[in-house]
């Protein structure tokens, strides 16, 4: 591999994995494009590649954002059930259905959800008793030097529409975490960071299973792969603590206007300007 293909690889993996521990997003809107765009590759390879770089950037951001307490592992694990059952639904959806009408929808469920977080104030609620149940969680946040204690509202409602968030993810491959953070954040009540911690936790989970039939299809780049990967890793732990000092209602602005972004690229993509 040519020194200048290696050095752009990291490069796109350290921005990635920045992006993504910040967000909880994986930074696969910004893997395909450039791979396909900038170095070549075909989808099936960008993607599977993207893959790749997701699962090292949420390790290396899990390492980090666990520890402290920001990733709520056991909401994630459960919602991670109907994630996995709406993205096969998805695939097969995904068969039946226009590209481009798959991406238009998606552009405008983030749209939605971006104005929701800029309209709609962030509110968690607290346990009526004062005393903590199954579902009361605490973490710590540097930003302000304060405990944070909220308790998960909606938990079945919620699990039904991570189902939509695991087939859009499927249909689209542009990564669910641009609609699960919302949804944790909005109907469930989560604080901003811990549903972006969160949701970096789950989308390691989720691309794991991808990247294995693409490893099996034969469609890794070991060689890329590797490249990204290293990178994504690095950047996800710098990332990861940046993450833990920004106020989270500076947190919830930016990440609205990532959406807005987001849904650019991908009406871009799906009018065949990308």
């Amino acid at each position: 591999m040519e020194p200048l293909i290696l050095i752009g690889l990291m490069v796109l993996g350290l921005c990635s994995g920045i992006f993504g521990a910040l967000f909880g997003l994986g930074g696969g809107v910004i893997f395909v494009p450039v791979l396909m765009l900038i170095f070549g590759l075909e989808p099936t390879e960008a993607v599977a590649i993207s893959l790749i770089g997701i699962i090292a950037g949420s390790v290396g951001a899990s390492t980090v954002l666990v520890d402290r307490g920001l990733s709520n592992v056991r909401l994630g694990l459960l919602l991670e059930i109907t994630t996995c059952i709406g993205a096969i639904a998805g695939a097969i959806i995904a068969t039946y259905l226009d590209s481009w009408i798959l991406m238009v929808l998606f552009s405008a469920i983030i749209i939605y959800s971006g104005i929701r977080m800029i309209v709609n104030p962030e509110r968690t609620v607290e346990p009526a008793s004062g005393e903590d149940t199954p579902l009361t969680f605490r973490y710590r946040d540097e930003s302000v030097g304060e405990d944070v204690r909220y308790e998960v509202q909606n938990i079945r409602s919620g699990m039904g529409l991570c189902t939509i968030a695991g087939a859009l993810s499927s249909m689209t491959g542009v990564g669910g975490g641009a609609v699960k953070v919302p949804l944790m954040n909005i109907h469930m009540h989560v604080p901003m960071k811990a549903a972006s911690s969160t949701s970096s936790y789950m989308i390691g989970i989720t691309a794991f299973s991808g990247a294995i039939t693409y490893f099996f299809a034969g469609e890794v780049i070991l060689s890329y792969a590797a490249c990204v990967a290293i990178g994504a890793f690095i950047g996800s732990l710098v990332g990861a603590r940046y993450a833990r000092k920004i106020p989270a209602r500076h947190l919830r602005k930016y990440f609205s206007v990532v959406l807005f972004i987001m849904a650019i690229l991908v009406l871009l993509q799906a009018g065949g300007i990308l």
